[in-house]
């Protein structure tokens, strides 16, 4: 367990407000930490990447990236709570960044001190780094597909979170112009919807905060592999 996860802890509902955080610090516990890095589904490249299309079920907390009928790519999510809810309707990723942070909330450090807060509640002095939020895809201001810890139920502030080696496949998958259908379900749910899904990130460990301040957490993925 990461010694400074109280600190990270007493400073996370700074953050809870802000749509664009879809952030979480997990849990401690004996959980299967090795299984949840190891997990992937099966991915594969369009053959026309114009005619690919992203529709997410909100209930089943599925994402189907389609090319017309054909599904490229199924993976469960994390999606937002009841008060901070997924938008639903129709949109278009018009913003992808590889390694996006955070503007206004992430990690104050100084030294060996670390604790996640506000950039507007920085101490004076210390240093600062935006929340990570690695393989950003926009489809409304402040609400995207990013990596995050992927939970089995709603978790997020509206953000719609990815498993970590998923992430990088849905960024190579979609680009700008990338119609996204949103809503409560998807005809996909029934014929396409029940796929294993990886430990529950909830009773997890968190990783070491270091690999949130420095780069780490931008790849801490496997290399992805297409069928």
């Amino acid at each position: 367990m990461n010694p400074l996860k109280p600190i990270l802890l007493a400073g996370a509902a700074l953050a809870a407000g802000l749509l664009s955080s879809c952030t979480t610090t997990t849990t401690s516990s004996s959980g299967s930490l090795g299984a949840y890095q190891s997990y992937d589904v099966p991915t594969k490249k369009p053959s026309n990447p114009s005619a690919v299309k992203v529709k997410v079920s909100l209930a089943k907390q599925r994402v189907y990236v389609m090319e017309g009928s054909t599904p490229l790519m199924v993976m469960p999510v994390s999606v937002g709570t009841p008060s901070s809810p997924t938008p639903s309707g129709n949109f278009t990723i018009y913003n992808k960044v590889a390694k996006k942070r955070a503007n206004s909330h992430g990690y104050a450090y100084s030294g060996n001190n670390v604790k996640k807060t506000m950039l507007s509640s920085k101490p004076g002095g210390w240093s600062f780094k935006g929340t990570p939020m690695p393989y950003w895809c926009e489809f409304k201001p402040n609400y995207g597909f990013h990596t995050g810890w992927v939970k089995h139920t709603p978790c997020t502030h509206g953000c719609i979170r990815m498993h970590e080696n998923l992430s990088p496949k849905f960024f190579n998958l979609v680009k700008v112009g990338t119609p996204v259908s949103i809503a409560r379900t998807q005809p996909e749910d029934s014929t396409l919807g029940n796929i294993k899904l990886p430990p529950d990130a909830g009773p997890l460990p968190d990783y070491p905060v270091n690999m949130y301040t420095g780069d780490g957490y931008f790849s801490q993925h496997k290399a992805p592999n297409y069928n």
